[in-house]
Parts: C-alpha cells; structure tokens; sequence
C-alpha cells in the first residue's frame, strides 16, 4: 500500500505541473464517480456561503476530542473563510496527544497541509497529509516517526481520520477543486479539542508539562484563526514549536 502511495504521489506531481489538475483526477473511475455523485451536493455547500464555486479555496481544522473534520471555504471575493460544512470522524484511534513514532496508534496534532491525492486507495479515496513535519522530527526522540497520514474512506484507522466512503467522496471533490483553483497547499491543522475557554480546564489539568506546553503552543495557531480566520503563515523555530509569522 505505501508503494502505491508513493508512486501516485510522483505521479500527480508530474501530472499536475503538466496540465489540468482536474481534469487528470477525473481519468480516475472513482474520482469521476464522485463528481457524478457529489459535485453538486459539494457546490451547493460552497454557494449557500455566498461564495464562488469557481475560485473556492479551503481550510480543514480536525478536533480529536469533539472527532469533527470542519471545511472553511473562501474565494477571490473573500479574504476570511466561512465554516460550510462539518464531517464527524467515523473512527478515532490512540488518544489526545501528538504522534510521536510508528505504530503508536496516534493521529498527529498540529500544523499541516494535503502533500497527496490517491484515487487508488485502499479506504476509497484519501488525502495525505506532510506528517511528519518540522515540528514533528524537532519534538520525537524516535528515529522512526512514521507516516502515510491520511484522511480516508471507510471506517478503519491506526492513526488516520476516516470519514466513510460517501463522506470523503465530497471532502475529495472539494480537494480537487481548490487545487485546481491555485490552492497547492491546503491547510490541515489538527487540534486535540477545540481549545477555546470551555477547554482551559483540560489545558490546566494534565500533569505532563511536555504535552501542556505543546497544546499552549498549538492553542495560538487555534486562537488566531478563530480571530482573524484568514491563511496564517506558520514556521517552526529550533525546537519544533510553532511561530505564527
């Protein structure tokens, strides 16, 4: 299976620069079923925002604890996103906390962004998300941190956000549409609960300084889209910690 990962992922790189993204996903039988089922459920999504369909870009904010994928959108009209929809984890692995090494069951916290479109998965259709990141390699003491972090098909998962085939058909379709709209990078921040005032009790109640640190690290990135929800430029600093710039 992570051959077939990797592969594709060269390939939809050559395919991409080559021509249209769209276009080249659509030769693909379950993509094209997708948009012959999806695409105007999905545009239907994006419209009743008052939004353009035809320059959407968008931003996934993952919540373990509350286990919900939330779709921002906006277009060339719009510089802030909107929240258009709302996906429910169909499984959730491991616990609250970042992943930190292969096989610890863990789905990753933090700061990413979709590196790869698999119309060929094993769970249907699935997104890959850059795990492991900067911030990542800077925090593990591991030498094997692991990867091909997904957000798929189906209802099984080690470490992946699975969201049923018919959910990620749509999620898949509005990817597809945003990457051909320009967006190369689309946002996927990965939060272990909404860390707003109703959480700071979590946030003061877990004894692991290392973990308080790290979700009061994350809590700025969380707090500063919730402000301004517009892109954020996000760096890492020497010892993996997130730097809004």
């Amino acid at each position: 299976m992570h051959a077939i990962f990797n592969i594709f992922f060269v390939f939809t790189l050559v395919s991409s620069m080559a021509g249209d993204f769209k276009s080249e996903q659509k030769t693909h039988t379950r993509v094209k079923e997708a948009y012959s089922q999806k695409e105007k459920l999905v545009k239907g999504y994006v419209t009743k925002a008052g939004l353009d369909y035809d320059s959407v870009k968008i931003y996934i904010r993952a919540l373990k604890k509350e286990k919900e994928v939330q779709i921002f959108a906006k277009d060339k009209n719009h510089k802030q996103y909107k929240l258009i929809h709302t996906y429910e984890f169909c499984k959730l692995s491991g616990q609250l906390g970042p992943k930190r090494k292969r096989g610890d069951g863990q789905v990753p916290e933090g700061v990413y962004y979709i590196d790869r479109f698999n119309p060929w998965s094993n769970f249907h259709l699935s997104l890959g998300i850059n795990y492991p990141n900067a911030s990542d390699k800077k925090k593990s003491t591991h030498s094997d941190l692991g990867g091909d972090i997904f957000i798929h098909g189906n209802c099984v998962t080690i470490g992946c956000i699975p969201l049923t085939d018919e959910k990620i058909k749509e999620l898949y379709v509005l990817c597809v549409e945003a990457r051909n709209n320009g967006q190369l990078k689309i946002p996927v921040h990965i939060f272990p609960f909404a860390m707003d005032e109703k959480y700071n009790v979590i946030l003061n109640s877990k004894g692991n300084a290392e973990l308080l640190a790290f979700w009061q690290n994350l809590k700025k990135i969380y707090v500063e889209f919730e402000t301004s929800k517009q892109d954020l430029s996000v760096s890492v600093d020497g010892n993996g910690n997130y730097l809004l710039d």
